[in-house]
């Protein structure tokens, strides 16, 4: 797989929470560290997502945010 995205973070699913339409897929990186992704139901049942399987967090945008309290 080759993708043009620079930010490619390789984890585990830790949970899985499928809804009517969406799945919200939880993703364990390397140091603890989790990041959520929303995707469709029929993505995630064509990629056969379980947990415990490895995959890529893949994030792709023209900008990132920054907050401070």
């Amino acid at each position: 797989m080759k993708l043009s995205a620079r930010n490619a973070l390789k984890g585990k699913i830790k949970e899985i929470k499928a809804g009517t339409v969406n799945t919200e897929v939880i993703v364990e990186l390397k140091g603890g560290e989790e990041i959520v992704s929303m995707i469709s139901k029929e993505s995630a049942e064509k990629m056969g997502l379980k947990p415990g399987k490895e995959i890529y967090a893949v994030i792709k945008a023209s900008s990132v945010m920054i907050g401070t309290d």
